[in-house]
């Protein structure tokens, strides 16, 4: 009998139709047709976006918090954070879908944790304009977790588009930060100066996914050649820079950084 993580694995880079059958997505309400994403057909648990003071940001940023739907308000879970792409807030993480994923997850047998995400800056996750984004993950958000009583110090990090590529700097600095690394479709391009700060990465597991028809397809391509070790799991199928592709591998990039906490 396939192990849960390999019937997991396998469904990232399953069809629509196929993970609606194998794990009851369904299609978001509203939508008819393969060109949209699907979101898992599974209750949320306790979604919330507050409101939350930052120095290194110079004012407020919302703070999205989404537990498994059966384990109340997550105290002591660990925590994945996620960090959003160009075109999205802390706010819209609802709209996506991920308080159902983060519940369909933990139903199909990843061990539970909390999904958190906040806002970024002018510049995406990097500092500009007189915020820092990284020194707001690096020294605040984990006390904004432990407020709330999960478990910050053990922690994922998972980010798509901009907030791949931020993740992925967060990480070169901070390699001992986050547990493991999830990239969907990073940001950059295959000549970018970012490739070359990648040393620090020796201990810390990455996983990456990215469709094949992706504009960044080179550029995630080149950072899993210049890791310093391989990529535990390295995704490149059929695909755009689009929910679509993401959504259909956010099952198994949960499990996988799941593992890791």
């Amino acid at each position: 009998m396939p192990t849960r993580r390999a019937v997991l694995l396998a469904a990232a880079g399953a069809t629509g139709a196929t993970l609606t059958a194998a794990v009851g997505w369904r299609l978001g309400p509203g939508l008819g047709t393969g060109a949209e994403p699907w979101i898992p057909d599974d209750s949320e648990g306790v979604v919330r976006v507050d409101r939350v003071r930052s120095a290194a940001m110079g004012g407020d940023v919302d703070l999205f918090t989404a537990v498994p739907h059966g384990f109340g308000d997550g105290h002591g879970l660990p925590v994945v954070v996620v960090l959003h792409g160009a075109s999205a807030s802390a706010r819209d993480l609802r709209t996506f879908g991920l308080g159902r994923f983060v519940t369909a997850a933990v139903r199909a047998g990843t061990p539970p944790f909390v999904l958190a995400g906040t806002d970024d800056g002018p510049a995406g996750w990097t500092p500009a304009d007189g915020v820092d984004p990284a020194a707001m993950l690096r020294d605040e958000l984990p006390g904004w977790l432990e407020q709330r009583g999960f478990e910050a110090g053990r922690r994922a990090l998972w980010g798509w588009s901009r907030g791949g590529y931020g993740a992925l700097a967060f990480a070169a600095a901070n390699p001992r930060w986050a547990r493991s690394l999830a990239l969907f479709s990073p940001a950059l391009s295959e000549d970018d100066a970012l490739l070359a700060q990648l040393g620090s990465l020796d201990r810390l597991p990455v996983g990456l996914w990215c469709g094949e028809d992706d504009a960044f397809v080179a550029g995630t391509r080149a950072v899993a050649d210049a890791l310093p070790t391989r990529p535990e799991v390295s995704v490149f199928e059929p695909g755009g820079h689009t929910r679509v592709f993401w959504n259909d591998h956010t099952l198994a990039a949960f499990d996988w950084l799941a593992a890791h906490l």
